[in-house]
């Protein structure tokens, strides 16, 4: 009896918890029919009930108690027509744009006509009035644009609202006018994602590792349609709850991604079992109620290790960010319900014909020699890694560590539109706009005064030391006269920034501008300033995100712990798990650090230039990576685990338990990393950031994670691993994560 048994749960545990998976898994084989038809039934009615009045996805969002937000407010109630969302409709023509006076006028009225649009700024002046310099028009007259106002975000007003753009700027068009639409405006002209291309990559790839793998057609077609049916109807839900709720435009795209590779991953597992269990000759009915009763119970520990980690997102305070989270989690739970349901039912509908389309003989998951010196060449692997722990241990983190050297100069920030694809018109838009009035001008900021406070006699005197202050200010490419509004209560300009909105150098001149211009400009007056825009709430949003971005690990980490700590019963095991995800996702971030931020591979993904980080990018693959990663940390372990409670034995416990999941790890590893990998083509800078970040990651972890630093580090704690102080094991929860009991 291996001396630390006492700590573990008894095998008769939560006896009912298991008779009821066991019954899950059977009913469903026995009624295979009853269950595809349900799911077909539920699939169907979801996605119609999407089409009809499912919600439509925005980047919009608010940041409450921001500078940027509180100036937009102030500007709002007192001169709402310089506030609400701006948008500017480019114009560019190789002749003066000053020929086409008629269309631009006809222009400029039909648009101040559409519904939600507060103001409507012409390019050029009434005829017979000068140029003004500094304004809308470019100094060769060639390129000007038109600002819109809105009182709502362009982009939660849907696509039909371009219809009436297109009408009111089409007299432009006609006269031969280059006419392109920037910012929100812009956002909104986009197509609507199209991952179809992403999704068959990864499916193709899928399907030849899983013919490697099982050997079977029927076997490999089984994770795959089960992942597709799970992430159709997530896709569906997702889509009926942002009627309720405004969802970021890749929500259903960073939904996709990870509903995918999770449902072929658990499918998988489920899979694997109730195989062996078929060459073992166990009744198909029997043997799919084992598979959910078994490794069932694991999926449903790690589909709620993802779920939890994804629910730390919360954590940021920002909505939009959480949202982003629960967009993930709606297909996992897709994902989890599919394997123990409608996987089932397709094993029961196969029964015995499950290698009936083979491409080579089965081989049997279940390694030989638990104790012995007999098995495979994993098991080989495994004891030339327990001859030499330090040897492989040092090695892999000496990987990670280089991999990890680009994320300590990493950059957070906003990706603009000049890194996007010229497809699209904002894209071409930011490119005119640069060209004609410098990159800046694709971000200006908005200076906000609130001297509603301040007594009438001194505001002249405000007025001129805020005037005076932005006078020659550094890295401002242009700064406009200030402006007040008509109750006199608010003083508001334009700060033109001479850098592009994602340069490290227009966010150090809002904060300037915000922590040390403004305020001493009204220093000793009741007055109180405020920079304000588009451009000033993406650095707010970062600021959050950074101050943030540690508690959010520390969060998702510590529940982690938690989970594998209640699981295994092994202080030292939690710690290791702990340790050594931290390492792969820090390997991760330093990859996407040297491809997009370094450029070392971003032109060859599509991407223009250098680009920063983006913001969220960080605290959403460190919840995802962290949660995913226990997939395979909880498949490994519960093999060691499981063999070393037979036997009292470590290492024989690691050789065993490598052997019989380094082939079903890998085979998942390489579908999932192919599956997140296949995004890199995406449109979208961030799918792409994400997609690459997730597959680097999910790379490492499964192999020099789990094939090489897990057994070494393993070897080293010998027993000693699964030791659980006894306070500890009296207030943990206990869960089968495997099933031992259900095989006792």
């Amino acid at each position: 009896m291996p001396p630390y048994t006492r700590l573990v749960a008894p095998a008769t545990a939560r006896p009912t918890k298991r008779a009821a998976l066991r019954r899950l898994g059977e009913w469903c084989a026995r009624h295979s029919l009853i269950v595809i038809v349900l799911w077909i039934v539920a699939l169907a009615g979801i996605q119609a009930a999407n089409k009809t009045v499912g919600g439509t996805y925005s980047d919009d969002f608010s940041l409450p108690g921001t500078q940027a937000q509180q100036g937009r407010d102030v500007l709002q109630a007192h001169e709402p027509s310089a506030a609400g969302t701006s948008s500017q409709v480019v114009l560019h023509d190789a002749a003066q744009l000053t020929g086409f006076q008629p269309q631009t006028t006809q222009a400029v009225s039909s648009l101040q006509q559409l519904p939600h649009v507060i103001s409507v700024q012409s390019p050029l002046p009434p005829p017979g009035q000068p140029v003004p310099p500094g304004g809308p028009l470019a100094p060769d007259g060639q390129t000007g644009y038109i600002t819109v106002r809105f009182d709502t975000p362009p982009t939660l007003l849907g696509t039909g609202y371009l219809a009436g753009v297109d009408a009111a700027v089409a007299p432009l068009r006609q006269a031969g006018v280059q006419v392109e639409y920037g910012g929100p405006l812009g956002e909104l002209a986009r197509p609507a994602p199209d991952d179809r291309s992403s999704e068959v990559i990864g499916f193709a790839v899928a399907i030849v590792v899983l013919l490697v793998g099982f050997g079977s057609a029927i076997a490999a077609g089984l994770p795959l349609v089960t992942a597709l049916f799970a992430a159709v109807v997530g896709l569906g839900l997702l889509g009926l709850i942002a009627a309720l709720s405004t969802f970021a435009t890749v929500a259903p795209t960073l939904a996709t991604m990870i509903g995918i590779g999770v449902g072929i991953d658990y499918a998988l597992f489920l899979l694997t079992r109730h195989r062996q269990n078929l060459m073992d000759g166990v009744d198909p009915v029997a043997s799919a109620g084992q598979a959910v009763a078994t490794s069932g119970r694991a999926v449903l520990v790690s589909g709620c290790t993802v779920i939890i980690a994804l629910s730390g997102l919360s954590v940021s305070g920002i909505s939009f960010i959480a949202k982003l989270g629960a967009a993930a989690a709606v297909t996992v739970v897709s994902a989890v319900l599919g394997a123990l349901t409608l996987l089932p039912a397709l094993m029961g509908l196969i029964g015995c014909r499950m290698d009936r389309f083979c491409l080579r003989r089965p081989i049997a998951e279940a390694g030989g020699a638990e104790g012995g010196e007999a098995g495979g060449s994993w098991h080989r692997y495994a004891r030339r890694v327990e001859a030499h722990p330090w040897r492989y241990l040092v090695a892999g983190v000496a990987v990670l560590a280089v991999l990890s050297i680009p994320l300590f100069s990493i950059q957070l920030g906003h990706i603009g539109d000049g890194a996007d694809s010229t497809d699209f018109t904002d894209r071409r838009a930011y490119d005119l706009m640069s060209q004609a009035f410098g990159p800046g001008s694709n971000g200006p900021l908005t200076v906000v005064v609130d001297q509603s406070a301040v007594p009438a006699g001194t505001r002249p005197t405000v007025q001129a030391s805020v005037q005076q202050a932005l006078t020659g200010l550094s890295g401002a490419a242009s700064v406009t006269p200030l402006q007040t509004s008509p109750d006199g209560a608010v003083l508001f300009n334009t700060v033109v920034p001479a850098s592009a909105p994602q340069d490290r150098a227009t966010t150090d001149l809002v904060n300037h501008l915000s922590d040390t211009v403004l305020p001493d400009a009204v220093s000793g007056t009741d007055a109180k300033t405020y920079v304000t825009g588009n451009t000033a709430a993406q650095v707010d949003f970062l600021d959050i995100v950074s101050s943030r971005l540690i508690l959010i690990i520390a969060v998702v980490v510590g529940l982690a712990f938690l989970i594998i700590l209640a699981v295994f019963r092994g202080l030292l095991v939690a710690v290791k798990a702990a340790v050594l995800n931290l390492l792969s996702i820090a390997a991760s971030y330093g990859v996407v650090v040297a491809v997009f931020q370094w450029g070392w591979g971003g032109p060859a993904l599509g991407v223009a230039g250098k680009v920063p980080i983006e913001s969220y990018v960080p605290m959403m693959m460190f919840a995802i990576v962290f949660g995913l990663s226990m997939d395979y940390e909880i498949f490994l372990l519960s093999r060691v685990h499981e063999a070393w409670l037979r036997t009292g034995r470590s290492q024989d416990a690691v050789a065993h338990a490598l052997e019989i999941t380094a082939r079903v790890i890998t085979c998942a590893a390489l579908i999932m990393v192919s599956v997140f990998a296949a995004f890199i083509v995406s449109d979208n800078v961030v799918i792409k950031m994400m997609g690459l970040g997730l597959a680097v990651s999910v790379l490492v972890d499964a192999t020099i994670v789990r094939l090489l630093l897990v057994p070494a580090v393993m070897t080293l704690l010998g027993a000693a691993a699964w030791w659980t102080p006894r306070f500890l094991d009296r207030i943990l929860p206990h869960i089968d994560a495997e099933g031992e009991g259900e095989r006792a």
